[in-house]
């Protein structure tokens, strides 16, 4: 075997997963200027992007336009795109282990955390990330289905997801008809009957994980009145104190939109979101059919804790909420994967900068993490930018101490082989860019940015009713 990093040679390194976390490590890898990468980027979806595709709001586009970056990276000779191939099913570490020199894990946090009380499991109660995959177009959840029925929805948690649930549930229709959101999803939301939304917070306005720009839309939604309670948004003395001691403009500024929206009154509008903080869940109340037809919910009071932050305490106080809808959005969390140490408790891949090491801390040469599976659910899409450059310098230091696999076959060719040998139908990214073309024009004629395949055959149907050009 030639020296490795070279242009006869070069560093065969696969990237697993191809949203954010995965697309910045290819950015960064390439920009190496001393060592020649072959980079193979591998997703168990037929379609690229990650969280971006399926996770970024429909009704915010803009944010939507990093994938430029990513296509740029994704057209360059030196990387390739393997959609439809998913590890520990299509391959294992065994086969990463043949045929590259250094591998990648950058799958994101795929589940959601469990509020962990009675009645979570009833009908009509849903994690938020199902509902926002499903409205997003995720092949996984093509044929879920959401009871819309109902008056009234509880959205329990204040960070950016759960306000797009909310966002989203206060759209019109008309609205939503000129977004890429998903074709069943905006046939059933044509027929909801929800006309008022909480959204609920366990602690103050202060702690609320939403940012500024998120809370400022919803005071300006066309078809909805957006409120808060003035006693729940005025800042108590655990919060003073906290900000004393690290005063945040930016802090500032939400708690002054949110106390600007207290006791807000738009009559001509036909729905209602009311904003709650200080209210923790504490059980889901059952209706005659086993569905969901309340919220019960403790209020709080903030205290400062031992390390200085801010708790919810509660005070035995109840207050519920009638409601046929729940949607819990208190966390992502990252699934265990095939031949991998886990941490259980964090939900992430243990590592060290980057490196993954087992339970003895022993690090496993030539495997690394980035993103939400490395860190755990948080940051904006940007912040997995410094997390991709840690790591990827770990890596570049282990090929120049030469700590690498010792792959048996090193190149495309053979991974491609080895990929047939499975019978697996991959999509390359000449292929995804016409899927893509093919949405784009579907979408033009309706006044949309696109509109996308869902199902795993619709992609396979369009496929072979398009061959390549």
């Amino acid at each position: 075997m030639g020296r490795r990093g070279t242009s006869e040679r070069p560093l065969r390194v696969a990237v697993i997963g191809s949203g954010p976390a995965g697309f910045y490590t290819v950015q960064r890898l390439l920009q190496s200027k001393d060592l020649a990468f072959e980079i193979d980027v591998i997703d168990r979806l037929p379609a690229p992007f990650g969280l971006v595709r399926y996770g970024v709001a429909p009704d915010h586009e803009k944010i939507k336009n990093v994938i430029a970056v990513y296509d740029r990276l994704a057209r360059d000779p030196r990387v390739r795109f393997y959609g439809g191939v998913e590890f520990g099913a299509t391959i294992r570490l065994g086969d990463l282990a043949r045929h590259y020199d250094q591998a990648v894990f950058c799958t994101g946090a795929q589940t959601d955390r469990r509020l962990g009380i009675p009645g979570e499991d009833l009908a009509g109660s849903h994690a938020a990330t199902d509902f926002v995959a499903w409205y997003n177009g995720h092949p996984d959840y093509a044929d879920r289905r959401f009871d819309l029925a109902c008056d009234a929805a509880v959205v329990i948690g204040v960070g950016n997801v759960a306000v797009d649930v909310a966002r989203i549930l206060c759209r019109t229709p008309d609205e939503l008809a000129t977004t890429d959101i998903a074709d069943d999803a905006l046939a059933a939301l044509r027929g909801s009957r929800v006309r008022s939304v909480h959204l609920v917070g366990r602690r103050g306005p202060a702690q609320a994980a939403f940012t500024r720009p998120e809370v400022e839309e919803l005071g300006e939604l066309p078809d909805a009145e957006t409120s808060t309670v003035a006693a729940e948004v005025a800042l108590d003395e655990a919060t003073h104190r906290a900000l004393g001691a690290t005063p945040d403009k930016g802090t500032l500024r939400k708690i002054d939109i949110l106390q600007g929206y207290a006791g807000r009154r738009e009559p001509e509008k036909g729905r209602r979101l009311a904003i709650r903080f200080l209210l923790s869940p504490v059980e889901i109340v059952s209706g005659p059919r086993g569905e969901v037809s309340a919220v019960r919910l403790v209020r709080n009071r903030l205290e400062i804790d031992a390390a200085g932050g801010v708790r919810a305490v509660p005070t035995g106080e109840t207050e519920t909420l009638a409601a046929g809808l729940v949607f819990r959005s208190v966390g992502y969390r990252g699934v265990a994967l095939c031949d991998l140490p886990f941490d259980e408790r964090r939900g992430t891949i243990p590592h060290e900068q980057g490196r993954i090491h087992d339970a003895e801390r022993r690090v496993l040469t030539g495997l690394y993490v980035a993103g939400w599976i490395k860190r755990g659910p948080n940051g904006v899409i940007g912040t997995n930018k410094p997390d991709a450059t840690e790591t990827v310098e770990r890596m570049i230091e282990d090929v120049l101490a030469d700590r690498l696999l010792q792959p048996s076959a090193p190149t495309r060719s053979e991974f491609e082989a080895t990929l047939g040998d499975r019978g697996a139908r991959f999509v390359t990214y000449a292929d995804w860019q016409r899927l893509d073309a093919l949405e784009i024009e579907a979408g033009r004629s309706e006044g949309r940015p696109r509109r996308k395949l869902v199902r795993h055959e619709e992609f396979r149907r369009a496929l072979s009713d398009s061959p390549p050009r």
